[in-house]
């Protein structure tokens, strides 16, 4: 915070005390609003930004009335004990939000609009500012920001392919240095915008839905292809990007076909090269989905390094887990897309993966001009409206501090400002045109179909998953080598067999073989059994990541699986994540299964079951 202006000429004396220190009083009305609001309910950015201020400038005219030599001693007692009063409201705030004592610490760098909220105190106080003071001009916003940070630096990994797609590529690098910009001046360019943003999604709704007006559905279908039929809700929002829109915060509840809906919209605004980010367990879907919806285009799933990658692939689908050591090339190969699945898993953003999917968004907004960005999640609401604050900046409506350009045309056409009551149901609608769709299942249920099984192919691509392919390497190849004896021995005995091909009978005579073996071993060595257990051992926690997933849009989740181990580690990883279980096992008597499952009526979120 800057140091206030030596004590400022007050006004002349009278008798009234508030004249010797006429800010005490602006400050105790505006920490009472501070308390009042903390008592409610969390402090959002305007209120802490109030917090900050008051409590530095209480700092400062603390300072000031101890060097005052025209105030009495008792004068002098009195105001220190009004601004003691103010300080200790600010220390019981701090209490229920202990983040905000972060904002106490004397180099904190302040905003703009805390210079100006701590100006318009001032000059309401009496006090005479410095012309420094009086001017405050909003710090630019830095457009090259390194993709890669320097910790990160080291981990960068470039997969041979990428290079070959470099030099493939006749044309001299293009001049992406970014252009000076020039922003007029706006009417709402003093306010403080972005809490009046957020608290017009807790009390501007009017009982309106949160998604915005999409275009009615075409007369012919022009995007399904052959053998694929897209539902009337989906084929409303691809027409959306057809008529340009080109940023979607995508919220439908889960099964309404999200992930086609990207897919064709990257088809349709021509988007590629595109990144998908993913969690992990939802990698080989997104891909099956690409070719299922895009035939003619390439998907490219990134795994560990990326050694074996397509770099001319169309669409680059990679886990949040390992972005970090991808994000070099992946910020250079002039990506035109970018879609970010689960996105309320980026509402942190002191998180390194928070920071490393913002980071190539903000490059591919550098270097295309109007790039195809999608935030889906079935959850756009977790805990608080300021969770929105990361995807917005995803998505490229706001930097954090204000809203960029776009939304902020669409709130200077309001005519209103946060001081009008009509701006926060105008304002929410503004942000909601910016591409909110969310649309409920009983909305569109017409066009559902009756019943939705899906697979979901996983890629086991840890030292397990590869233990795992080399033992299934090793049982084929023994049980192809037992074939072929028996083949080898009735051609003596019998002599070469008439029909080429495959021996159905003598396949089925080694898989029986094979059978009786493994339950002879029981779970010892590589059988049949014992490969079937570690399967499912590998895909326990990417089975019960995806269930974590699901439960954070529908609820409750019924989670089956075959082995106790198997649910074992699935209990365990709910439990990591929060999320309350109740098991049914094969091994708990009648009476201990009812009484858990009893017990567990009221307020259940999971039930795992071990059956087959």
């Amino acid at each position: 915070m800057p140091t206030t202006a030596t004590a400022a000429p007050r006004r002349k004396k009278t008798s009234r005390r508030d004249e010797e220190a006429p800010l005490i009083p602006i400050l105790a009305r505006k920490v009472r609003e501070i308390e009042a609001k903390a008592q409610r309910s969390k402090l959002g950015p305007t209120n802490r930004v109030k917090f900050q201020v008051i409590a530095f400038l209480v700092r400062e005219e603390r300072a000031r009335v101890k060097s005052d030599a025209e105030l009495s001693d008792a004068a002098r007692t009195e105001l220190l004990k009004r601004l003691d009063g103010v300080a200790t409201i600010l220390a019981k705030t701090a209490a229920r939000d202990t983040s905000l004592i972060q904002l106490l610490e004397a180099d904190q760098a302040t905003s703009p609009v805390a210079k100006r909220m701590r100006r318009d105190w001032l000059l309401e106080s009496g006090a005479e500012l410095a012309p420094e003071e009086l001017i405050i001009t909003d710090v630019a916003p830095v457009r090259s920001t390194p993709v890669v940070p320097a910790a990160l630096a080291e981990k960068q990994v470039t997969p041979p392919a990428v290079e070959a797609r470099q030099l493939a590529n006749p044309f001299l690098a293009p001049d992406l240095t970014p252009r000076a910009e020039s922003a007029p001046r706006r009417r709402l360019d003093s306010w403080e915008l972005m809490g009046p943003l957020y608290k017009a999604f807790e009390s501007g709704a009017g009982g309106g839905a949160a998604t915005m007006e999409l275009p009615p559905v075409p007369e012919y279908d022009h995007i399904s292809p052959k053998g694929r039929e897209v539902m009337v809700h989906q084929s409303r929002f691809v027409e959306a990007v057809r008529a340009g829109h080109r940023s979607f915060l995508l919220a439908d509840e889960p099964g309404l076909g999200k992930t086609a809906e990207s897919v064709l919209a990257a088809s349709v605004a021509d988007a590629y090269p595109l990144l998908v980010v993913v969690p992990n367990v939802v990698k080989m879907n997104w891909a099956r989905e690409v070719e299922l919806w895009t035939p003619q285009r390439r998907a490219a799933v990134i795994q560990g390094d990326g050694d074996d990658i397509d770099a001319f692939a169309d669409v680059f689908i990679v886990n949040y887990e390992i972005l970090d050591r991808h994000l070099s090339w992946l910020g250079a190969i002039g990506l035109k897309g970018m879609v970010v699945d689960e996105a309320h898993f980026i509402k942190n953003l002191s998180s390194q993966r928070s920071q490393n999917v913002l980071a190539l968004a903000s490059r591919i907004r550098e270097r295309q001009s109007d790039p195809l960005m999608m935030a889906l999640t079935g959850t756009p609401l977790i805990n608080d409206v300021e969770d929105f604050d990361a995807i917005w900046r995803f998505l490229g409506w706001t930097n954090g501090e204000k809203p960029e350009a776009a939304l902020m045309d669409k709130l200077e056409a309001t005519g209103l400002t946060p001081a009008d009551k009509a701006f926060y149901p105008e304002a929410r609608d503004a942000v909601i045109s910016m591409g909110i769709v969310r649309r409920k299942k009983k909305d569109v249920a017409a066009d559902l179909p009756d019943k939705l099984i899906a697979d979901l192919p996983v890629q086991l691509d840890d030292e397990f998953g590869r233990s795992i392919r080399q033992a299934e390497r090793e049982l084929g190849e023994r049980m192809a080598a037992k074939y072929r004896r028996i083949v080898e021995a009735r051609a003596a005995a019998h002599g070469p067999a008439d029909a080429d091909g495959i021996d159905d009978d003598i396949v089925r005579l080694v898989a029986h073989n094979e059978l009786e073996e493994s339950k002879a071993a029981g779970t010892g060595g590589d059988n049949v059994f014992s490969m079937v257990r570690r399967i499912g051992q590998a895909k326990a926690l990417l089975a019960a990541d995806y269930a974590v997933q699901l439960q954070r849009s529908v609820e409750k989740v019924v989670f089956f699986a075959k082995h106790i181990d198997v649910m074992d580690q699935a209990e365990a990883h709910f439990a990591a994540a929060g999320i309350r279980a109740v098991s049914i096992r094969g091994d708990q008597s009648t009476p201990r299964g009812s009484r858990r499952s009893t017990r567990s009526t009221a307020t259940p979120k999971w039930a795992s079951r071990c059956a087959r």
